[in-house]
């Protein structure tokens, strides 16, 4: 299945075969008549599948991944703008949504309780490690790395505008970016530092990165309409840019067994 969320305040979820709806009831945000401040700017399934987290400026969301049902509102924060599932989804760490809001929220699954702020200006993206040992976030030209039992932070710079993905490699040795330089670049996380030089070829912003699950390939997307695939090992451009949407990539993601990517777009498709 894939799940989807949408300016028009709405998650979907859908059968990745047939492309169909497989929840008929839309997911809507209450009262929310496509305000600005309910439009959806996150969505991911638990690792386990049975639940979905959505998030809005307003509210963070768990729902039903079966039936469509809203199970709770977390609390204790005005909303997010971008969020993680831990791996072993026990834990949800959120960035975000206001300007003024200077925190990570760091959350349990099970309770709807907030367990701990970290105290951050990074906004744009966020994901934990395979392990679940670490966080990283971005924002700005930077990305930070917490430890996820200190709550301590190392930053890594090398971008040259804002970075807006980070996805850690599977085996959690590496984390890819990808940012407004319109570059991806590779960092070793136990260096702390970047490896080699910046992926190009995007002629605008990258909004988007994941690896393959493999570990051999990572894939971006990016506001030129267009998705590319880099060797994760020599960081060169693989086979030739894949072109369909006639709008900006906002998400990218590749199935479990890496034979599939699915992507979300402005134009309005999946």
């Amino acid at each position: 299945r894939i799940v989807s969320g949408s300016y028009d305040c709405t998650v979907r979820v859908w059968d990745a075969e047939t492309g169909e709806p497989v929840i008929l009831a839309d997911m809507q945000l209450e009262d929310s008549s496509e305000d600005d401040d309910e439009m959806v700017t996150f969505v991911a399934f638990s690792p386990d599948g049975k639940t979905i987290v959505s998030t809005s400026n307003m509210n963070i969301r768990i729902w039903d991944a079966q039936t469509g049902r809203l199970i709770r509102v977390l609390e204790g924060h005005p909303g997010a703008f971008r969020g993680a599932f831990s791996p072993d989804g026990i834990k949800f760490v959120t960035t975000p949504a206001l300007v003024k809001d200077n925190t990570l929220g760091l959350w349990d699954t099970s309770s709807g309780e907030q367990i701990r702020e970290l105290m951050t200006s990074h906004k744009n993206a966020v994901c934990f490690s395979p392990d679940g040992s670490c966080i990283a976030s971005a924002s700005g030209s930077t990305i930070q790395l917490w430890d996820g039992h200190t709550a301590r932070g190392k930053i890594l710079r090398g971008h040259e505008r804002d970075v807006n993905s980070v996805a850690f490699s599977p085996d959690g040795t590496r984390i890819a970016s990808g940012g407004d330089d319109m570059t991806v670049r590779l960092w070793d996380v136990e260096k702390r530092s970047y490896i080699g030089e910046p992926m190009r070829g995007h002629t605008r912003r990258v909004t988007s990165v994941v690896f393959s699950p493999d570990d051999a390939f990572i894939f971006s997307g990016s506001e030129d309409k267009t998705i590319r695939c880099w060797d994760a090992s020599s960081c060169i451009p693989v086979g030739h840019p894949l072109i369909g949407h006639t709008g900006e990539i906002l998400g990218l993601a590749v199935s479990q067994d890496g034979t599939r990517i699915v992507t979300g777009s402005y134009d309005e498709t999946s």
